[in-house]
């Protein structure tokens, strides 16, 4: 069932790239994230409700919260510097160096997470570079 989410969101990943630069023209970037990032949140919040999973936050511990914080800055920061990017450069350019994060992920991974880098994910790795240099150049 994984792979199935991971396929809805590279698609829905793929929309939202396209939209976002369709949107973006005559905006400033940080108005633009901060409208999509309120839409994501009711959005959100609106699932957990949905779903009847809002009594599930008085469980989460000190370490998941500080992660969980940490992410949503990390998330938020990508997301302003993605907006800028995608206001000042062609989406077809600025989508693949964004998704450069797959290699930056893999490493970092290996070095917090201690994941095995295997030979097929490190040869992925650098396809993925290879490409991206590719469209870009």
């Amino acid at each position: 069932m994984w792979l199935v989410f991971a396929i809805l969101s590279s698609v829905f990943a793929a929309v939202t790239s396209v939209l976002a630069k369709a949107g973006i023209n005559g905006v400033n970037s940080n108005l633009a994230t901060a409208v999509r990032t309120s839409v994501v949140l009711v959005m959100a919040w609106a699932i957990v409700f949905f779903t009847n999973n809002q009594n599930g936050i008085l469980s989460i511990g000190k370490r998941s919260w500080v992660f969980l914080i940490l992410s949503g800055l990390a998330t938020g920061a990508s997301w302003i510097c993605y907006y800028r990017a995608l206001q000042l450069g062609d989406v077809s350019r600025v989508v693949p160096i964004d998704k450069l994060s797959v290699v930056i992920t893999i490493v970092l991974a290996a070095v917090f997470l201690h994941e095995q880098i295997t030979l097929k994910s490190a040869a992925g790795a650098a396809l993925i570079t290879a490409g991206t240099l590719l469209m870009v150049l």
